[in-house]
């Protein structure tokens, strides 16, 4: 009887994490009437996305990280419009208000994304590429494929070219099955965790830390997390910023001085692999730089839009 019950503690202790996984909230079309955007059915699933500034103006599209979605934009995207920019952001499947489209997030997945929405949108002619975190990876992979279309590029703490997520996301890249359980189990307690700490941090987006936890409580979230961190963050993007530098598309990278997750050290090794690339560092910044410093992001930009 006792094996019975210790194997039984076993199979729940394996189990829990899928079975919370199941039971999280899904998206729905109640869900997304709350959106502030619009949507759109891709080749990959439906994808929420909202547009912002002046019809006929330059097109700047505005791509999000691993795990915050498109409304981290907010303010930049704001003063872009303000400047005559027509703003084009959206949610990366498994975020937001998108679709938790299956298939591994690499850098094929997330072109795709791009390239139909910009397609679907009757986008035609040059763009500027902006890429926050992994967005940062996601523009650099589409760039280094298709130069002929960006104007320029702008990186924000650019993922790519080295970061450190943390144990948790280290150990759930490492090993197969016991990484899917824990991500489902432990990664996005271990998120909120990080977020909440951020609660006293200033921001001119309302309830931003209210917003990105919520994220966490979402079906798909967690192994949309898990999937980029085995595709696109697992690749290895120098020979895209060698073929951007090659092209000679115009580059602007913007780092925070003390980040801890994509850490300035990286500056060097876009130094390397794009000797051409333009280099800015926001002082006292941390990784959160795109919506706790975006008057100095702007700034920054500004120089090269």
């Amino acid at each position: 009887m006792t094996w019975w019950v210790i194997l039984a503690a076993i199979a729940a202790v394996v189990v829990w994490p899928f079975a919370v996984e199941a039971m999280r909230p899904r998206m729905t079309r109640a869900r997304r009437e709350l959106a502030p955007g619009q949507f759109t059915t891709l080749s990959q699933g439906v994808t929420h996305y909202r547009w912002l500034g002046p019809e006929g103006g330059p097109i700047a599209v505005c791509v999000h990280g691993l795990t915050t979605p498109s409304f981290v934009w907010g303010p930049v995207a704001e003063e872009l419009a303000e400047m005559g920019y027509r703003v084009l952001t959206y949610d990366l499947y498994g975020r937001g208000f998108s679709d938790r489209a299956k298939g591994e997030q690499d850098s094929a997945f997330f072109i795709r994304q791009l390239d139909d929405l910009l397609e679907d949108q009757g986008v035609t002619g040059e763009i500027t590429l902006i890429g926050y975190s992994m967005g940062g990876a996601i523009v650099a992979a589409f760039c280094a494929e298709q130069a002929g279309r960006v104007r320029q590029l702008v990186l924000l703490a650019p993922a790519g070219l080295g970061h450190d997520l943390g144990p948790v996301a280290d150990m759930a890249v490492k090993y197969d099955f016991f990484g899917r359980w824990m991500m489902r189990g432990f990664y996005a307690k271990s998120l909120r965790r990080a977020t909440e700490a951020e609660r006293g941090m200033p921001s001119p987006i309302s309830r931003m830390v209210d917003l990105q936890i919520a994220e966490t409580r979402m079906k798909g979230f967690a192994p949309a997390v898990l999937s980029s961190l085995r595709g696109i963050l697992d690749e290895d993007l120098e020979p895209a910023h060698r073929a951007i530098a090659e092209a000679g598309t115009p580059v602007l990278a913007i780092w925070g001085e003390v980040d801890d997750i994509i850490p300035l050290t990286c500056k060097d090794t876009l130094a390397e692999w794009n000797p051409q690339a333009r280099q800015e560092v926001v002082p006292g910044a941390g990784h959160t730089l795109t919506y706790t410093e975006p008057d100095a992001v702007m700034a920054a930009m500004k120089t090269v839009l």
